[in-house]
């Protein structure tokens, strides 16, 4: 997400921080720059308006942090409009309430909500330890109850059963009264979309809402609609009490408009972000690291969290323990690492929240595709035990073996080795292994002969 936009907010800070003072003629030349990225990113013409003139309003006559030179000052103020233009803090789900904290799901169809739903359920579970019952009241999409049944048990979430020939509003006070008798902490009820905003649809989302009384009405929104989500999301604010926005489908959004377009429009907070189509990948919408990451400054908070969340500990342990021990890190080791790569959105997520990755070259960026890590590890899968554990009996016959199992090249195998010959090296450096440390090193590693043919130092 926000690729487009910050590849072009990068360039034009870059131009003006090398100023030695800020005047009425480059402010203008940056904000002109600013005021075109943000409209190619297809945010909304007030949005982009009152933002300019904000920035400019503050950049114009303030005095000049000491510690800062007029073009870091600049930078500070854009990163800080964007922050505030996009909520400022973030808005955590409100559940100070009598259980259960009923949490109703509103949208257009195709946005992703069955998915959202059981997104959160999960995230409510696993993050805040709560005890969740999910319920279809969609009685119109053919499988959709079928759907969220079968999410509820990929997750495992408790699913309200619910059928076609009942009435959404039956459906939802039923689900709340076993939620009640059975002592959940949270009731999520999805309900149905259509494919545009509707009178019928509203009426009856309302008689809903009316009954069931939610404290968390969330509004699920494509952002690959850009400015039209915020207007979407206006039209069901006026029929709905919303209390707060979820952004599906962020992955596939370089340009990033409705993100920075919903909060001005309709006054409502953007709680969480869909980014891919995994059940964990849901993440909270904290404003300042956004904007953080759209300035190419990257996202460091985000990502160790992940590292936290998502690292398998006991593994990272193990290994820690094994290069103590000054045994060998061998391929096993290399494919553990690659699939934990996996679990947090692979290569390309993580390269998003660093500082910096906008400068990395394309040809380097190009090796760390999420393509390129799938297809090391069906090579690795391809070997024997001992070969994974002796990479050095792995000559001409067996890496044509290899290449045929996993379906590549043997051009293919000989970079994967060499490249788990430079991470080798790299461990033993570091004789403490794991995650954290590897990321550390990466770029380096990357840049240095990385898989795919990047020129070899």
């Amino acid at each position: 997400m926000f690729e487009n936009l910050t590849e072009r907010l990068s360039q034009t800070l870059r131009n003006i921080s090398g100023r030695g003072r800020l005047t009425d003629d480059n402010i203008k030349d940056a904000l002109r720059d600013v005021r075109m990225a943000l409209l190619e990113a297809d945010v909304a013409l007030p949005v982009v308006r009152d933002f300019i003139n904000q920035v400019r309003d503050k950049a114009v006559g303030q005095d000049v942090n000491k510690s800062l030179t007029p073009g870091q000052e600049f930078i500070k103020i854009v990163q800080n409009e964007l922050t505030i233009a996009m909520g400022a803090v973030n808005s955590e789900l409100n559940l100070a309430t009598q259980p259960p904290a009923v949490m109703l799901m509103a949208g257009l169809q195709g946005a992703g909500k069955t998915t959202s739903v059981a997104k959160l359920a999960k995230f409510l579970k696993e993050k805040q330890k709560k005890k969740v019952l999910m319920v279809s009241a969609d009685v119109y999409r053919p499988a959709a109850i079928k759907q969220l049944e079968t999410l509820s048990k990929a997750i495992n979430v408790d699913f309200f059963p619910s059928s076609n020939d009942q009435s959404p509003v039956d459906i939802a006070n039923k689900a709340l009264h076993h939620a009640k008798l059975n002592f959940y902490d949270v009731l999520i009820v999805d309900t149905a979309g259509r494919l545009h905003v509707d009178s019928d649809m509203m009426d009856e989302i309302k008689q809903l809402h009316q009954a069931i009384k939610p404290i968390e009405t969330l509004f699920v929104v494509d952002a690959m609609t850009g400015q039209d989500a915020a207007n979407t999301a206006k039209a069901f604010n006026e029929a709905l009490p919303l209390t707060g926005v979820i952004l599906t489908k962020v992955d596939g959004d370089a340009r990033g408009g409705a993100a920075l377009s919903i909060r001005h429009i309709t006054g409502k907070p953007i709680k969480f972000l869909g980014m891919g189509e995994k059940t964990d990948a849901l993440e909270p919408f904290y404003p300042d690291r956004i904007a953080s990451r759209i300035l190419g400054m990257g996202d460091m908070l985000s990502l160790i969290e992940e590292l936290q969340s998502k690292v398998d500990h006991e593994k990272a342990e193990k290994m820690a323990a094994k290069l103590k021990k000054g045994d060998k890190f061998d391929l096993t080791d290399f494919l553990d690492q690659l699939k934990q790569m996996r679990s947090m959105g692979g290569m390309t997520a993580m390269l998003a929240k660093l500082p910096g990755a906008g400068q990395i070259p394309e040809n380097v960026k190009s090796q760390m595709d999420d393509k390129v890590t799938v297809k090391m590890e069906a090579i690795i899968q391809s070997m024997t035990l001992k070969e994974r554990a002796n990479p050095d009996i792995i000559k001409g016959s067996r890496r044509r073996r290899i290449a045929m199992g996993s379906g590549t090249q043997v051009q293919d195998v000989n970079r994967l080795l060499k490249q788990f010959d430079d991470m080798q090296r790299m461990m033993k450096k570091m004789k403490g292994g794991g995650m954290m440390k590897m990321m550390r090193n990466m770029k380096g590693m990357m840049g240095g002969g990385g898989f795919g043919g990047l020129p070899r130092r």
